[in-house]
């Protein structure tokens, strides 16, 4: 849920922090206060396009920010795997925050828990945590793709719409390694020419794992040789080649310690550390004239070096950056090559695994097809009677399946919500509805009939009373609250039949401070949520404060 949304300068709000509860949220206010603005600032969360003109005049940017509750276990995995993909800091606990700025300058800025993302990442998370419904649409039910899954979900059809993609996905696999092999003949002598000269260039490398380093370390050193030799020189003399060398004074300090060790049997454990030290400077000697002689190369030595650290570049610009990619890449290279040398057989094989994939297919979106034929009328008639209750009187929803042009991992069906709203009226796809009014009800009906396996947490209903009074505007309002019971819903009216129903009131004026516009926030309870009312109704008079004050008890 929405736990508090913070706005500054954006339009007429200079600062603003709203804390709507859990279940049904009402707002109110006169026309033209700025109840829409703050379904604005919501929809700039949810990645919509920041126009600079909503920053509040005098000011260089405007600011919203959101802390979510992810309640759901499951939500909440799924959020942070997103934000993981995102490279976005994971959620502290279960609290999602979310931040957009929009700079006069241009310069707009997104963070989601601290991290900065871009734009497309905020709308990401939009399109699983919040719908809006009405002239600010965000609506996910729009698309057919969406209505297909909320059709699978109503009929728990998840694990037939799993196991249609699986098979999909591998008739895909089999149709794509085929299509590898199928060639015409000359397109096949060019591949495999193509590929003979990979593998054996490769092969005729004999090419191991670091050789790459290893050789470019030997050209570096022998083109160093003579320095080198120089040093290890150094090393020789000072260590065994010198009157005072090192290893000359510690055959020294050995005779001393034999000595020592006839008067004084505790020097006993001393004396191997001496000779341990003689050891490793003999063998740091030994390695240091290895090495200088191993660098020490003739011409012709040089060259063969310079031939491998070539040979060994030319292919990673060829095959890949390192010795390891261009192994990989032969081992590839080589199975193509293969496939190819036996294709006849290849195919014959692949022929039945892609035959046998495709009835797997055809069989699993047969099913599902199947499944949903089932479902879609009881579906449809369940909408048409919510409908109905919000003022449809002679209103037809229909799910309409028809074959899809290509059957894909969801089956192999069209589905498109359609509707008509008045009798003799000819049903069209939700997407044609032009009345907001008409699609704020309609995605009402929708949402408390799929309430129970919609999974997105938060719905924004404005202009849901369009065209809407007495008794239908009273059905909203509970159908509304209804909705509260498994999502948080924020509602925009102007109906007091509405708005009485609302479990949380708020309300939105213009005020004037030092000679500003500014749009204030305000919580409703009690006697001021039954003067608002009042006021929605007509005035302030004694009918109106009653007629309010029954609708605050008939709630």
């Amino acid at each position: 849920m929405l736990v508090s949304l913070r706005i500054r300068n954006l339009a007429l709000i200079e600062e603003i922090a709203w804390e709507p509860g859990p279940g049904f949220n009402i707002l109110t206010g006169e026309t033209g206060a700025g109840k829409s603005i703050l379904i604005d600032a919501l929809s700039l969360l949810l990645g919509e396009r920041a126009d600079k003109t909503l920053i509040r005049t005098g000011a260089d940017a405007c600011a919203v920010e959101a802390e979510l509750d992810l309640k759901d276990d499951a939500r909440l995995r799924r959020i942070n795997a997103l934000l993981g993909e995102m490279g976005a800091e994971p959620c502290e606990g279960r609290t999602l925050l979310l931040k957009r700025t929009v700079s006069a300058s241009g310069a707009n800025r997104q963070f989601i828990n601290g991290s900065p993302v871009p734009l497309q990442a905020l709308k990401g998370l939009g399109d699983l945590l919040v719908d809006v419904h009405g002239p600010h649409d965000h609506q996910s039910l729009l698309s057919t793709e969406k209505q297909a899954g909320l059709l699978d979900a109503y009929g728990k059809l998840e694990p037939l719409r799993t196991a249609c993609g699986a098979a999909h996905a591998a008739l895909r696999e089999l149709e794509q390694e085929r299509a590898a092999l199928e060639m015409s003949e000359a397109e096949r002598e060019q591949r495999l020419s193509l590929l003979q000269h990979q593998v054996g260039e490769i092969n005729s490398a004999k090419l191991q794992p670091g050789d790459d380093l290893r050789v470019e370390n030997d050209y570096r050193a022998a083109s160093h040789a003579r320095q080198i030799v120089e040093q290890a020189g150094i090393i020789a003399s000072l260590l065994n080649d010198s009157e005072n060398a090192v290893l000359t004074q510690l055959a020294q300090v050995e005779r001393a310690l034999a000595a020592w060790q006839r008067m004084d049997d505790s020097i006993t454990e001393v004396e191997p550390l001496n000779r341990e030290a003689i050891a490793r400077l003999q063998e740091l000697l030994g390695a240091a004239q290895v090495r200088a002689e191993r660098v020490d190369l003739d011409p012709a030595q040089m060259q063969q070096l310079e031939e491998r650290l070539n040979l060994i570049q030319g292919l990673k610009r060829k095959y890949g950056g390192t010795v390891e990619d261009i192994l990989a890449f032969g081992e590839k290279a080589a199975a193509q090559l293969t496939a190819l040398e036996s294709r006849a057989e290849f195919l014959a094989t692949l022929s039945e695994r892609e035959k046998a994939a495709r009835t797997a297919f055809e069989r699993a979106f047969t099913e599902l097809s199947r499944a949903r034929a089932k479902i879609s009328g009881p579906l449809g008639e369940k909408i048409s009677q919510e409908l109905r209750v919000l003022g449809f009187n002679k209103a037809r929803f229909q799910v309409d399946l028809t074959p899809a042009t290509q059957p894909g991992p969801s089956g192999g069906d069209h589905v498109e919500f359609i509707f008509a709203p008045n009798l003799g009226e000819a049903p069209r796809p939700l997407r044609a509805i032009a009345s907001s009014g008409e699609m704020a009800r309609v995605m009402l009906a929708v949402k408390t009939t799929l309430a129970e396996v919609d999974e997105i947490p938060i719905l924004i209903f404005d202009e849901v009373d369009a065209n809407v009074g007495g008794e239908t505007a009273g059905e909203v309002g509970k159908k509304l609250r209804g909705l509260g019971r498994a999502h948080q819903v924020l509602c925009v009216t102007h109906l007091p039949q509405v708005a009485a129903q609302g479990q949380s009131h708020f309300a939105v004026e213009k005020r004037t401070k030092q000679n500003r516009t500014v749009t204030e926030l305000s919580r409703l309870e009690g006697p001021a949520r039954q003067r608002e009312l009042a006021r929605m109704l007509g005035g302030q008079t004694e009918a109106a404060l009653a007629l309010a004050k029954s609708l605050l008890a008939g709630k």
